[in-house]
């Protein structure tokens, strides 16, 4: 039994360090000297490893050093993380006002100005004072729980200080990584001669995303706290300025240069403000944030789609520069499509030295009128994607150059093709080197082969040691080849090599996809007419796809993996009887379905005879429609289709047509 004073003084020191921490990494206001509060850290680690039944996992010990995850659980938010709607300028401001004004009946209303911090959103759950669960925000709906990671950020706190705070509730914060450090980690990425990281936004969602705490934890990632999500069993401010600062006496960082405003003549001074300073925080921000501040009102103004009415993001004006376009690249992606790019001359854009930048597709160029050698507008959207906004024609000397698509694959120098009415051009061979190492991890991806435990590490790994040239050749592997790759065991081995041998029996559809290929039958000797017929399949794309196996070395591709035993029959269609209730009908699912996914609502109608497609046409028997349907629910009202609730499509897969009654 442990002596009641070692609990004592284990409790005693785990409060100090909270506290410290809250000092420091929030206030940024420390007491105690560094050396300080390292010999009260190596304190508890000691007691902590002479009483181990001590060790909680709020203690400050904890926040670094768990084993690595085999993957991120998904966690459903008990309230939805909702985005945005964004507005450019003030008068687009003033119109998000006025709607506001009327929802309200109110000629004025106070208003919250906080930095749109560029980060990654989180939601961090506390019971008890504690923290017990981390999460990102997903889809809005859904997130992944990345809590481990989470408490490697030493401004999370990992128990609350203050005397009242709510029995559980959830707050709502944005990670960044800080300019200076990460600036540090590409000097040091540099130094060890490997690449720079791009942007701190992209790096500080890789950063929280890691599978093993210790990379993140190596990362100096920093939250600021921006709403409370929900509270349950204790009393909160009512509105969200006096919410701001009574987290902020719980523990949590906010950030300082929020501001509470009357009118949007003070909204318009903020943002001025602080679009002209800006670059001087440790942090990227594109924008503003603008909230009503009350939150009866917030309550009463609701939600629209995703997006609350009672706020919205007022975005800074992209970044722009000129600069010289000195040439047009190409890269070559996983499907084959030919993608330019703008090589430039380097120009410091936003604090970023900007060298090349996206030009989308070939019409963009056209459209935009640009030439090779033009004195060019340069814009970082959003401040992190830089794109060529337009040229300066009155700068062209005569020595300009128009740019053409190039008739062959710049890798491979095999044919390429555009399709007539699409905008991308495409390399049609699937041995093209640049397109490979994508195409080989497509292949053996989850919905295509789903060859399970060969991840990007191991299809590079192949083709570096020369066993995979295209993806036939994985079924070629032996098990003597596997084991003389670095770090690869024997039960390893063995594993790989039943997944590659259950993969053969994988349904046509998923080789179809496998290769890029959807909704395709008899698909080596197919005509462009025979592959029109197809459901799902229009004039355009079956075009397309019988150029693709025109090509000997694409048909050699299907020829390996018939030898290999995978199956390419064409599935046969299922006999009309009691099992087949949806024979001969054409469905299409549109929106968020609450009961199954979208691919498991199309499987379920294909295995009761039916057939699901992705366009509505004359063709579509019914348009099953779930939540934020687009489109093709309008194009389904024009056409007069059938329109199906989940509810009424629930009651179709039950008892077919009869089970419907009148649509």
């Amino acid at each position: 039994m442990v002596d009641p004073s070692v609990n004592e003084r284990v409790a005693q020191l785990r409060k100090e360090l909270h506290y410290h921490n809250y000092r420091y990494h929030v206030l940024d206001a420390p007491v105690i000297s560094d050396a300080q509060y390292d010999n009260l850290m190596r304190e508890l680690r000691e007691m902590e490893a002479h009483y181990p039944t001590l060790v909680t996992p709020d203690s400050p010990t904890q926040r670094v050093g768990a084993a690595p995850a085999e993957g991120f659980a998904e966690v459903a938010h008990p309230v939805p993380l909702l985005s945005l709607d964004n507005v450019f300028n003030a008068d687009e401001l003033a119109a998000w006002c006025r709607r506001t004004q009327q929802l309200l009946e109110r000629d004025s209303f106070e208003m919250v100005c906080e930095l749109k911090v560029d980060g990654l959103a989180v939601a961090l759950t506390y019971e008890g004072g504690r923290l017990v669960r981390g999460a990102t925000r997903g889809d809005g709906l859904r997130g992944e729980d990345v809590t481990l990671n989470l408490r490697t950020i030493r401004s999370i706190p990992l128990a609350l200080h203050a005397a009242s705070q709510p029995e559980r509730f959830e707050v709502r914060g944005e990670v960044y990584f800080p300019r200076a450090g990460f600036q540090k980690l590409n000097e040091e990425r540099v130094a060890a001669g490997e690449p720079p990281y791009a942007n701190p936004r992209n790096t500080a969602a890789g950063s929280l995303r890691q599978l093993d705490p210790r990379i993140t934890a190596a990362r100096a990632l920093d939250i600021y706290v921006y709403a409370l999500g929900y509270a349950e069993g204790g009393p909160m401010p009512d509105n969200h300025w006096e919410t701001m600062a009574h987290l902020r006496e719980m523990g949590f960082r906010t950030n300082p240069a929020s501001a509470i405003c009357q009118n949007l003549t003070e909204v318009e001074a903020y943002f001025q403000r602080w679009l002209h300073d800006k670059e001087r925080l440790d942090y990227g921000v594109d924008g503003v944030v603008v909230k009503v501040n009350r939150l009866d009102y917030q309550q009463h103004l609701g939600v629209v789609g995703r997006e609350p009415r009672w706020a919205v993001a007022y975005k800074f004006p992209a970044i722009q520069q000129v600069t010289r376009l000195i040439s047009i690249g190409i890269n070559v992606g996983r499907t084959g499509t030919l993608n330019p790019f703008a090589v430039l001359e380097p120009v410091n854009i936003g604090g970023a030295t900007v060298k090349m930048a996206t030009l989308h597709n070939e019409d963009d160029i056209r459209r935009k009128d640009l030439r090779i050698g033009d004195w060019v507008v340069v814009e970082r959207a959003g401040e992190v994607i830089p794109q060529v906004v337009a040229p300066l024609a009155s700068r062209r000397t005569g020595e300009e150059q128009e740019f053409r698509m190039p008739q062959r694959c710049p890798a491979c120098g095999e044919p390429v093709l555009r399709p007539p009415g699409e905008a991308m051009t495409y390399c049609l061979n699937n041995g093209c080197p640049a397109q490979f190492s994508r195409l080989l991890m497509h292949f053996v991806s989850r919905g295509a082969m789903d060859v399970e435990g060969m991840g990007e590490k191991l299809a590079l790994a192949f083709i570096d040691a020369g066993l995979v040239k295209e993806v036939a050749d994985i079924y070629a592997i032996t098990r003597e080849q596997l084991l003389a790759l670095e770090r690869m065991g024997e039960k390893s081995a063995d594993n790989l090599m039943g997944a590659i041998a259950a993969s053969r029996s994988r349904p046509l559809a998923s080789v179809l996809y496998a290769l890029g290929i959807r909704h395709v039958d008899r698909i080596r000797d197919a005509s462009e007419a025979d592959l029109a017929e197809v459901p799902g399949i229009g004039p355009k794309i079956a075009q397309s796809i019988a150029a693709h196996f025109q090509r000997e070395v694409n048909r050699r591709v299907l020829d390996r993996l018939e030898q290999a035993g995978v199956g390419l029959a064409e599935v046969a269609a299922p006999k009309e009887g009691r099992g087949t209730p949806l024979a001969g009908l054409h469905l299409v699912v549109t929106g968020r379905l609450s009961a199954l996914s979208r691919s498991q609502a199309e499987d379920r109608i294909k295995e009761l005879g039916g057939s699901a497609g992705s366009s509505v046409t004359k063709k579509t028997a019914y348009l099953v429609v779930g939540e934020d349907a687009g489109s093709k629910l309008a194009q389904a009202q024009k056409l007069g289709i059938p329109i199906l609730s989940e509810e009424q499509f629930v009651r179709l897969l039950e008892s077919g047509v009869a089970g419907l009654g009148q649509v």
